[in-house]
């Protein structure tokens, strides 16, 4: 069948006991996604507006924060219409959207934690070359690389699925996956199957740098006290979301083609929705909690935020 000679309809999972618990389901999610958003947002404006924070770690964290949203941004949306709709489904060039926008979120996840983990070696292990080394012009270069690599894998990945003839048209998640697309197909899988070995091996070996420069920073502390201070305050989130991300990440990667039935829906669900739910909320919490520079703007800026609302009905009945 031609996907492109009209619209094609993908069904997919149904939340388990959704007629029970489907508004339970809906508050739930709206209020992950509103928390996210809010952390987020709350933490990049914090970034922005104080001049203290305008160094290489903490621009690479707005990205880390903005990659987030945009993440998130490819989930919830749908989840919730579903949800307050009661009605699964989902159109088959929606369905590549999503794809792009969860997987590519992914690994702009990974490129840029490889990147803040570039940024911490020369910090602590070269401190003398830090500014010759991390100068705006290699800070923009950087970035461009942590978001344009994951893009271009993503943009591959999506088109070489959705460019396939469908023989069925059930997705057995709650949302939409490359692979779970590409076993919809009529034909052969081998291209699919090779390009998603090469993407993961590719973004797996980052994970790989980043535990090779950390191995470097934890020779690095033994020698002084300062630097068994700044990995304990910037490096430890560091590791934490690495293997968060790299556990749901291959997960995700071998359930999806080598999955039994033997494991629960409850506990495929909550592995699959660990990729959408726990990075976007744990990286701002635990890097602006743990960093005082962080804490400090984010705390001054809730305070001044709430004293402006406080002030505006007065000046209202003052006018």
């Amino acid at each position: 069948m031609d996907n492109t000679s009209y619209p094609v309809i993908l069904t997919l999972m149904l939340p388990k006991d959704t007629k029970s618990y489907r508004h339970a389901y809906f508050i739930c999610f709206l209020a992950l996604y509103v928390l996210i958003l809010s952390i987020n947002i709350r933490l990049v404006i914090a970034i922005i507006m104080e001049k203290s924070l305008h160094e290489p770690m903490y621009i690479f964290l707005g990205h880390l924060c903005i990659n987030g949203i945009y993440g998130a941004t490819g989930f919830y949306p749908k989840i919730l219409s579903d949800l307050i709709l009661d009605s699964y489904v989902i159109s088959f060039h929606m369905c590549a959207l999503q794809i792009f926008m969860i997987y590519s979120s992914l690994l702009c996840e990974f490129t840029i934690l490889t990147v803040m983990s570039y940024d911490r070696y020369v910090a602590i292990c070269r401190p003398l070359d830090y500014h010759s080394k991390l100068t705006k012009n290699s800070c923009v270069k950087l970035i461009l690389f942590s978001w344009i690599v994951p893009m271009l894998s993503s943009l591959t990945g999506t088109l070489l699925s959705n460019l396939r003839q469908l023989c069925a048209y059930h997705i057995d998640k709650l949302y939409c996956d490359n692979w779970s697309v590409v076993k919809l197909s009529c034909s052969s899988t081998f291209v699919n199957n090779v390009y998603g070995y090469i993407v993961a091996v590719i973004f797996v070996s980052f994970a790989i740098v980043i535990i090779l420069s950390y191995i470097k920073l934890i020779a690095a502390c033994k020698i002084s006290l300062e630097n068994r201070r700044k990995f304990w305050k910037t490096c430890l989130p560091h590791i934490f979301s690495l293997i968060n991300l790299t556990f749901a990440f291959l997960f995700d990667f071998m359930y999806s083609r080598y999955g039994s039935n033997d494991i629960s829906e409850g506990l495929r669900n909550f592995l699959a929705l660990e990729l959408v739910i726990v990075p976007p909320v744990f990286n701002p919490l635990i890097y602006g909690l743990n960093i005082r520079a962080v804490r400090k703007s984010v705390f001054t800026l809730c305070v001044a935020s709430k004293v402006n609302i406080s002030h505006a009905p007065k000046r209202r009945k003052h006018n």
